[in-house]
C-alpha cells in the first residue's frame, strides 16, 4: 500500500516539478535547464544508492527512510516559500473541468501529439536495454551484482556526459536531426551490446547509449516545456509522463517475451531494428518548428452580455458569421482548419462550420463551451499569440468583418 502511495506521489510531483522550469529561467535557457535537470536525476540515480548503503550500515534502514522523508519536507518548504512559486493560482480551475480541458488540449495539439509519438517510437525499443541489461550481466558476461552496477554506472556516466555536451549538440542540429542521431546511436549500442562478449567493450558501448538516452529525453522534455502554455503545462507534461513510463513498462514486457522466445541477442537486434525504423520515420513525421510559433499568452476582450451570467451555468454556444468572396473560399477553408484546432484546444467541446444554402458567400462558425466560466477562461488565459494569428487570418478574409454572438442555455418548461 505504501509503495503504491510512493508511486502516486511521484506521478503528482513530476509534472508539477517540470512545469516550474519555464517560470524559473528565461525562455531561451529552458533547453539548458531541462538538461541540467537530467544531470541531477542521473547523478541522484548513481550517487543516492551508494550514500544510502553507507548510511544503512551505520544508522539502520528506518533512520535512512526517516532522513529521506525529511529531505522531501525541506523541498516542500523551499517551494512553498519561493517568491515565484509559492501560493495558489489567481484563478484555480475545478478538478474535473480542468482535467477535461487538459485532455482536449493534448488531443487537438498536433505539436504535442507528434512529440508524444516520437517519444513512444524511441522509448519502446529503447527499454530493451534497461529491461534486459541484468541478463546481459549474468548470462552473457558472467557478472554478479557488482558487475551489473558497473554497467549501470557506464549508462549513468554517459547520461551525465550527454547532458553536459547537449547544448553544443543542439546548437548544431535541428530537433529532428538530434532525435535521428540519438536514435541511431542508441540502435548501434544495442547491436554492440548484443554481440559483445567483452566486459570492457560492453561498458564502452553503454556510455554512448547513455549520451543518446539523455539527449533524446532532454530534447523532448524541453520541446514540450517550450510549446505548452502555462495554463496547461503541467497537464500536458503529465500525459508525457504517462507515455514515458507506459512505453518503458510495455517495452520491458515486450522484450522480455521476445527474449524468452527467441533469445537474448535476437531481442536486442530486433529492438535495434525497431529503433532504426523509428529514426527513419522522421522523414514522414518530423518535429514541428516550435521556434516559429508565438507561445506568449494573449488576453482577448471579454464578451459583454445583457443577460445575467448566472444563467450561463450550462452549455454556451458561440456563433461567428463570415462573408467570404468566391475567390477566397478555399483560402478561408484552409484557415478554418487551424482555427478549429485552436478553438478545441482552448476549451470548445465541439466545433462546426456551415455554409448558407441560399447565400453561398455566408459561412457560420459554431462551437460550444461547457460553461460561461470556461468561455471566460478562453478569453482571459488560454489564447497564445499563435491562436491570435489563426483567428486573425480567418477574420481578414471576411468582408465585412465577422460578427460574433453568444447564446446561453434557455430554460424550457416541460
Amino acid at each position: 500500500m505504501f509503495t503504491f502511495a510512493l508511486g502516486t506521489g511521484a506521478v503528482l510531483i513530476a509534472p508539477a516539478y517540470q512545469s516550474l522550469v519555464p517560470d524559473m529561467v528565461p525562455r531561451p535557457q529552458v533547453p539548458a535547464a531541462a538538461a541540467l535537470s537530467s544531470i541531477s536525476v542521473n547523478l541522484a540515480r548513481a550517487i543516492g544508492p551508494a550514500i544510502a548503503g553507507l548510511l544503512v550500515a551505520r544508522i539502520g534502514v528506518s533512520a535512512v527512510f526517516g532522513l529521506n522523508a525529511a529531505t522531501f519536507l525541506l523541498y516542500a518548504i523551499v517551494v512553498a516559500f519561493h517568491p515565484q512559486l509559492g501560493g495558489t493560482p489567481q484563478s484555480p480551475e475545478r478538478f474535473l473541468p480542468g482535467l477535461r480541458a487538459g485532455g482536449r488540449y493534448v488531443r487537438h495539439a498536433p505539436v504535442v501529439r507528434r512529440i508524444l509519438l516520437r517519444a513512444a517510437l524511441f522509448l519502446v525499443p529503447g527499454s530493451a536495454l534497461w529491461a534486459l541489461l541484468p541478463l546481459i550481466a549474468t548470462r552473457q558476461l558472467g557478472l554478479g551484482a557488482g558487475g551489473y552496477g558497473v554497467l549501470l554506472g557506464a549508462l549513468g556516466t554517459g547520461a551525465v556526459g550527454g547532458a553536459v555536451v547537449l547544448p553544443q549538440i543542439r546548437a548544431r542540429l535541428s530537433a529532428s536531426a538530434l532525435v535521428a542521431v540519438a536514435s541511431l546511436t542508441y540502435a548501434a549500442a544495442l547491436v554492440a551490446v548484443a554481440l559483445s562478449r567483452s566486459i570492457a567493450l560492453t561498458v564502452l558501448m553503454l556510455v554512448p547509449a547513455g549520451v543518446a538516452w539523455i539527449s533524446f529525453l532532454s530534447n523532448v522534455n524541453a520541446a514540450l516545456q517550450l510549446f505548452l502554455p502555462r495554463w496547461v503545462r503541467a497537464r500536458g507534461l503529465s500525459v508525457y509522463q504517462m507515455v514515458l513510463f507506459g512505453a518503458q513498462g510495455a517495452g520491458a514486457l515486450i522484450w522480455g517475451v521476445v527474449a524468452g522466445a527467441a533469445g537474448l541477442s535476437p531481442a536486442f537486434l530486433i529492438s535495434a531494428a525497431v529503433m532504426a525504423a523509428g529514426a527513419a520515420s522522421l522523414w514522414l513525421w518530423p518535429f514541428h518548428q516550435i521556434a516559429d510559433m508565438d507561445r506568449s499568452l494573449v488576453r482577448w476582450p471579454e464578451p459583454q452580455l445583457l443577460l445575467s451570467a448566472d444563467r450561463g451555468s450550462g452549455l454556451i454556444l458561440v456563433r461567428i458569421t463570415y462573408t467570404i468572396a468566391a475567390e477566397r473560399e478555399q483560402q478561408f477553408l484552409q484557415a478554418m482548419v487551424r482555427l478549429r484546432q485552436s478553438r478545441l484546444r482552448t476549451g470548445a467541446a465541439d466545433w462546426a462550420l456551415y455554409q448558407d444554402g441560399q447565400n453561398p458567400r455566408l459561412f457560420i462558425e459554431l462551437f460550444s463551451v461547457p460553461s460561461w466560466e470556461e468561455h471566460l477562461r478562453q478569453h482571459r488565459e488560454r489564447q497564445t499569440g499563435t491562436d491570435l494569428e489563426y483567428r486573425d487570418a480567418a477574420a481578414a478574409l471576411s468582408d465585412p468583418p465577422p460578427q460574433t454572438g453568444h447564446y446561453l442555455t434557455a430554460d424550457v418548461d416541460r
